[in-house]
């Protein structure tokens, strides 16, 4: 009888255990939980624990590993990859997870004119862009989504796309519902609505500006999630997310100032939750259809003026790294280092050749968020600024909230902007095809035919030495044309409470963080 009654007694304090809420503290709110919308980092860690992916990356390594897939395999030449679908899987509404949902959402995220893309409603899916080239008729690779049977789905290329299941691996790539999107129409994925996937959490409730709330989901194929509730705190500033996780009114903390590091280290209930490296870069970006910037001497000169090694010994920390160029320092296809060195005597001469002697007035956008990339936006920005003064460069700070900022550097408002990139998957083209292949023109107002070439020949080799010497002849190019400016390498910094257990970074940033084995005690 006694035994029992232990048995009991821990089965109940398990239970109290597992029906436990986990804060998160996120550095804002989501712009949408629809996938055809979501393509910022406060929004895809939300949506990541609602909907899935075909495929993953293995909890905090690049090994990929079976999701909504079970198996993939593709032809000869990598122009027909056929996935197997896990079975018994339904959506929360309960409706069935098969090849007819897969094939529904990859032709909403691939064709613009989708009965339920929405795009005449605002939503525009940029990230299928920069993975897949374009939309259909529109530079997309992919051709055409065929249901082979109800477990079995066929993506048939128009060019060899030997690392395909990777890509399918990006964040963004999750499967709505399409019972709910066809029901809530453009309102799908807004605070009103939410969305519906077949993950770990559930949708529950969005209160704007103050929380998204997620719960456990019973019927979960791989087991119910290890907490009842998650809820999502948008949390702008740093120094608030580090008081309030070290007050215990939030349980996880993401994307804290780099000097806080001896804080965590020091506090007995707070652990470090950062992952080993993290591939990510942040870059400071001129869009070239505003004059000066239109002139490669004038972006020479700015890349000249700013002292990067300066600014990554001031805010990261320890935690960061000077970029070279635009990929990780872990991944292959490097080319010859940055080759700008500080030098605001070098930067005047070339100002002064291009024909502003005296420099020139101009504006400075950075984010209102902080990123890993950019731990301290604003600080750095008004450091950069500094800079540029010293060889005549007057510019304006200015920022958006985080949804208007993304919209508008797009639409080439900002001059100068900082902005980054966490990877989507871990591999040397998801750093340039992102921001150099297809969308170049849209994000940097340039053009450049060698580039794209380089980059749509490197992705259908799958010899790794032959794309490395592509991407290093790629590196060079960039170099000279100084499109964007890349400033550094970054492990963020994040936190959890001492009584979280199975909270593990991704390498690809805390979008990408899944919490179904995460539980609290």
């Amino acid at each position: 009888m006694k035994r029992i009654v232990l048995v009991v007694s821990l089965l109940s304090i398990l239970a109290l255990a597992a029906g436990q809420t986990l804060v998160y503290g996120v550095s804002g709110q989501p712009s949408s939980l629809d996938s055809v919308d979501a393509q910022d980092g406060n929004s895809l860690v939300v949506a990541g624990q609602i909907t899935e992916n075909l495929v993953y990356y293995e909890m905090g390594g690049t090994e990929l590993v079976p999701g909504l897939a079970t198996e993939w395999s593709a032809n000869d030449d990598a122009t027909v990859w056929t996935f197997n679908l896990r079975e018994g899987v339904e959506f929360h509404d309960g409706t069935p997870f098969n090849a007819e949902a897969v094939k529904f959402n990859i032709d909403r995220w691939n064709d613009p004119n989708h009965e339920f893309s929405h795009r005449d409603e605002g939503k525009t899916f940029v990230p299928w862009t920069w993975v897949f080239g374009g939309t259909i008729g529109e530079g997309s690779i992919v051709d055409e989504v065929i249901v082979a049977d109800e477990h079995t789905v066929e993506i048939h290329l128009n060019q060899p796309a030997p690392f395909l299941p990777a890509m399918f691996a990006a964040i963004y790539f999750q499967f709505d519902s399409p019972a709910a999107v066809q029901e809530h129409g453009a309102q799908y994925g807004t605070p009103s609505v939410g969305s519906v996937g077949t993950g770990a959490f559930q949708f529950v409730e969005w209160r704007e500006g103050e929380s998204v709330t997620v719960e456990r989901y019973d019927n979960y194929w791989d087991g119910p999630a290890g907490v009842e509730q998650v809820v999502f705190r948008p949390i702008s500033e740093p120094t608030s997310r580090l008081a309030e996780i070290q007050a215990g009114t939030i349980d996880i903390a993401v994307l804290l100032n780099a000097d806080d590091l001896p804080v965590v280290e020091n506090n007995a209930e707070l652990e470090i939750a950062s992952a080993e490296s993290e591939l990510n870069v942040g870059y400071f970006a001129f869009h070239q259809t505003n004059e000066p910037f239109d002139d490669v001497l004038v972006r020479r000169a700015v890349a000249h003026a700013i002292d990067r090694e300066a600014i990554t010994e001031a805010f990261y920390e320890g935690l960061g790294v000077v970029a070279e160029d635009h990929i990780p320092p872990t991944m292959f296809g490097h080319g010859e280092p940055w080759p700008y060195d500080y030098d605001p005597e070098r930067a005047q001469e070339l100002l002064a050749e291009a024909g502003y002697p005296d420099g020139f007035d101009t504006e400075i956008w950075y984010m209102p968020v902080s990123r890993p990339y950019f731990p301290s936006p604003q600080p750095i920005a008004e450091t950069i600024a500094s800079y540029l003064a010293d060889v005549g460069i007057n510019a304006e700070l200015l920022t958006e909230d985080w949804t208007t900022y993304l919209n508008n550097y797009l639409e080439g408002k900002y001059p100068m902007y900082m902005l980054g990139w966490n990877a989507d998957y871990a591999d040397p083209d998801n750093f340039f095809y992102s921001f150099f292949g297809p969308t170049q023109e849209e994000e940097l107002g340039w053009q450049n035919q060698e580039v794209l070439d380089i980059l749509n020949q490197a992705r259908q080799i799958a010899d790794e030495e032959e794309r490395a010497q592509l991407y290093a002849q790629l590196t060079g190019v960039i170099a000279d044309e100084v499109p964007s400016i890349p400033m550094a390498h970054n492990r963020s910094l994040n936190a959890v409470r001492s009584n979280v257990d199975g909270f593990v970074m991704s390498p690809l940033g805390y979008s990408a963080v899944r919490l179904h084995g995460v539980t609290k005690n």
